[in-house]
């Protein structure tokens, strides 16, 4: 099967419909063999495994993981597109094409309906690009029952998600995703290779899904507050940040304390914390928060 076949197809089939694609929808459909086998390999899919896809567009993607997965539930927000996929897929009864919006669907119930019988769940999807960040939070967040995410997304958001400490790619997004997986990038995808090609590059990245979370932490809702507030302003020390955005009405010399208490220098930036120090940081603000009380 070769790129130009795929995109000829895409083509043809998004003609003999009348679809024209909608900017709104973030509609860029992949039309290159050679990434999907490397979205393929990076999945490890087999007999007993299931799959979610958000947003299969025209199926070129879906037409792959038919072949390997137990199971394929392709959830596409485009009503438009719903009557050419389960044409597509009308003789392949493992396969489901749902109508709907992944951030609304009850994700934690189509996983119980449609992959009870199946060894472990992946998603694997070209997501649109504004809303990939939601989605990906809505997918960790919900601590839905996943082993592995493989996704094609904005290069600049793969570097996000993959980014080390101090780096100006390195933010709150970095550190949730870390707090529930392993992030590993799989490829760059030059932008030639969807249509219609979009004005930046992509990637595929794989976000392998812990067991448990990378870090301990006493209270989870706070340590999410605490990263959050370090990173809405980046400019200012940790200290004037948490200040600003966590713990307004506090005494600045209080919470300069509190973060030395915590073995953290106050004075330094909050793109500078490593995941484990903003656990210890969040931990030792527990409790003194917990003694206030």
């Amino acid at each position: 099967m070769t790129e130009g076949w795929i995109t000829g197809r895409t083509r043809q089939l998004l003609a003999e419909n009348g679809i024209r694609l909608k900017k709104s929808l973030g509609q860029h459909f992949l039309t290159d063999q050679h990434v999907l086998d490397r979205m393929l390999h990076a999945a490890e899919l087999g007999p007993e495994v299931g799959v979610i896809e958000i947003g299969p567009g025209i199926g070129a993607l879906t037409e792959r993981l038919a072949k390997e997965a137990k199971k394929v539930v392709a959830i596409e927000m485009d009503s438009r597109l719903i009557p050419v996929l389960k044409e597509l897929f009308a003789d392949d009864a493992h396969v489901d094409i749902i109508h709907g919006d992944a951030l609304e669907l009850d994700l934690v119930q189509l996983i119980h309906e449609k992959f009870h019988d199946c060894s472990s769940v992946n998603v694997v999807a070209n997501l649109p690009y504004y809303v990939t960040s939601p989605i990906l939070m809505r997918l960790l967040e919900d601590k839905l029952p996943l082993s592995r995410i493989v996704v094609m997304i904005q290069k600049e958001v793969a570097e996000r998600l993959t980014a080390k400490p101090v780096g100006k790619a390195y933010g709150s997004l970095t550190v949730t995703t870390q707090y529930y997986t392993e992030a590993e990038w799989v490829s760059r995808v030059p932008a030639n290779v969807f249509v219609p090609r979009p004005q930046v590059d992509s990637a595929v990245i794989r976000l392998n899904v812990r067991q448990q979370p990378a870090v301990s932490v006493q209270n989870e809702r706070l340590f999410f507050r605490v990263v959050r507030a370090a990173f809405g302003q980046r400019r200012k020390t940790l200290a004037n940040a948490l200040a600003a955005g966590l713990f307004a009405g506090k005494r600045k010399e209080d919470l300069v304390r509190w973060i030395g208490e915590a073995g953290i220098d106050p004075k330094r930036r909050g793109e500078t914390l490593s995941i484990e120090e903003f656990a210890q940081l969040t931990n030792h603000l527990d409790e003194v928060m917990r003694d206030l009380i």
